[in-house]
């Protein structure tokens, strides 16, 4: 085990993950949405961050290779339980947060059967560019549960006209309510088509590591 600063950086991710989840478990929200973003987002960061520098300065390690994918899958699946829960677990993340939960998944469980084999499921350009748009859009639906906060607080005991006269600016909107809404309604459908995007590359991406495992699932044919 190296401990150079590209390996801290991962190991800092990894860590991170299970924060997102427990800022919603201590704080109250907004707090929690925000300690959440804030955590995701940084941590996104280090994952560019780590490999370049570990590049950079010649440090790549054995250590390093090990845990990185696996910081970033514990990112990735830990955050989009909460935001998928926090959303209401709508059809529309469930369904794409499930081809990428089986897909991990998947993809795992072909490592640990090919074993000495497992190297020919390198980390490929488009698989590393499925967990960029993942990233993405996870940041992006966590910031939808700010602005929708946010909504809720300042249109909360206000009838619906009201409410639809102030987005219309026949009253005066002080607070700013009108470009909340607008953000909240950019960032769930913004986040909504990152998510399935996401997912297609994630599809994509797992059936090209399955394709190339299949030589080595084949039966043995006999002999005899």
């Amino acid at each position: 085990m190296t401990w150079n600063i590209p390996n801290i950086l991962t190991v800092l991710r990894l860590l991170a993950a299970p924060g997102v989840a427990l800022a919603f478990a201590l704080l109250p929200r907004p707090f929690a949405d925000w300690v959440a973003l804030i955590l995701f987002v940084g941590a996104s960061l280090t994952d560019w961050l780590d490999g370049y520098l570990a590049r950079k300065w010649d440090q790549c390690s054995r250590f390093g290779a090990m845990l990185d994918p696996i910081a970033d899958k514990a990112m990735v699946v830990i955050a989009l339980l909460v935001v998928v829960g926090y959303a209401g677990m709508p059809l529309v993340l469930v369904i794409p947060a499930t081809f990428i939960f089986f897909r991990e998944v998947f993809v795992s469980g072909l490592r640990e059967f090919l074993g000495a084999q497992a190297g020919l499921l390198k980390v490929t350009k488009l698989a590393k560019w499925k967990t960029t748009l993942q990233m993405v859009a996870i940041a992006v639906l966590f910031l939808q549960g700010l602005f929708e906060h946010y909504v809720g607080m300042l249109s909360y005991g206000m009838g619906a006209q009201i409410f639809a006269d102030v987005l219309a600016g026949n009253i005066a909107d002080e607070f700013g309510l009108g470009w909340k809404y607008q953000g909240m309604l950019a960032t769930f459908y913004g986040g909504v088509g990152l998510m399935w995007l996401a997912a297609l590359l994630t599809v994509v991406t797992g059936w090209d590591y399955f394709s190339k495992s299949l030589p080595y699932l084949r039966e043995e044919e006999s002999n005899d």
